[in-house]
């Protein structure tokens, strides 16, 4: 008997076949690649070097900014970190549903070849971790508990920081590549914790929307709760000062994630859950790839 995530790999399989075969696969080792740890070399700095990797002291005595080359490990190891909070239970396409197929989806991408592939699922009061291993059945099981049913804490907004934390803690075996999905909902200051999490893995951060979060639908009376606290609110959304306090807030919201991204020093690929979901992969992919050939 085929079980649901048997069903829903498959699938996967079969379109990421299809859509990155003769364009992305084989490549992506080119594209997100983990940090080695042995220094072999040292080069001039180009515009699209890691800032990171400076030689501060090469650069002090040569007035030239120098990177230091490393070679890259033969194995990669990749996490996947899913904030499965409240919130991302919002909308009828589900936040979290889109999450988890990225993540499945990127998983079994980085997963060809050989490489481990481990997850972090988050909510304030329930994480999971599922160790990094290579294979089929590593996927296969990431893939059962992104899938099963999962009721997040109501009743306080999302410990952000409580996440990357976790997460900084659980991969600091060795430098991986690291991908983090969420909508950012949640208690402000995260961004210090993902500027750690980012000092020594190479993060790609995945933010998933929901277009009515953006633009809220004129549907005339109707009762809104918020996803995070449970709090019920009686509200008119053909109300036009309604409606524009509203875009105000939105337009904060969106500025403060831009400045925590910022100063996390993180470029935020943002996904709304009306997307074709595998053409968001491969544009994510191809934009993640520009500037590292």
């Amino acid at each position: 008997m085929v079980t649901a995530p048997e069903k829903l790999l498959r699938r996967l399989e079969w379109r990421l076949g299809r859509r990155l075969d003769g364009r992305l696969q084989g490549a992506y080792r080119t594209v997100w690649h983990g940090a080695g740890i042995d220094f072999t070399d040292l080069r001039v700095y180009l515009p699209e070097d890691d800032v990171r990797h400076i030689d501060w002291n090469v650069t002090a005595r040569v007035d030239e900014p120098y990177v230091r080359l490393y070679t890259e490990d033969r194995e990669l190891t990749c996490w996947l970190v899913i904030d499965r909070s409240a919130s991302m239970r919002f909308g009828a396409q589900g936040k979290e549903s889109v999450a988890a197929e990225l993540a499945i989806g990127l998983g079994r991408l980085v997963s060809q070849g050989g490489n481990r592939v481990g997850a972090i699922l988050f909510d304030n009061d329930a994480q999971q971790v599922i160790p990094p291993r290579t294979g089929r059945d590593q996927i296969l099981r990431i893939t059962r508990e992104l899938t099963r049913p999962f009721n997040g804490t109501k009743g306080k907004t999302t410990d952000l920081s409580k996440m990357f934390r976790l997460a900084a803690s659980t991969t600091t075996k060795r430098r991986s590549l690291v991908f983090v999905m969420s909508d950012f909902i949640g208690d402000p200051g995260w961004d210090r914790d993902l500027a750690r999490l980012t000092h020594r893995h190479e993060v790609v951060v995945i933010r998933v929307v929901d277009p009515a979060e953006l633009d809220l639908p004129d549907l005339g009376l109707i009762l809104v709760e918020d996803a995070e606290t449970g709090e019920q609110l009686l509200v008119d959304t053909s109300d036009p000062l309604l409606r524009g306090r509203l875009a105000t807030q939105v337009g904060l919201r969106e500025d403060a994630v831009a400045e925590g991204m910022r100063k996390a020093g993180v470029d935020a690929h943002r996904i709304t859950t009306d997307q074709d979901l595998l053409a968001a992969l491969v544009g994510m992919v191809q934009q993640s790839g520009r500037g590292r050939r």
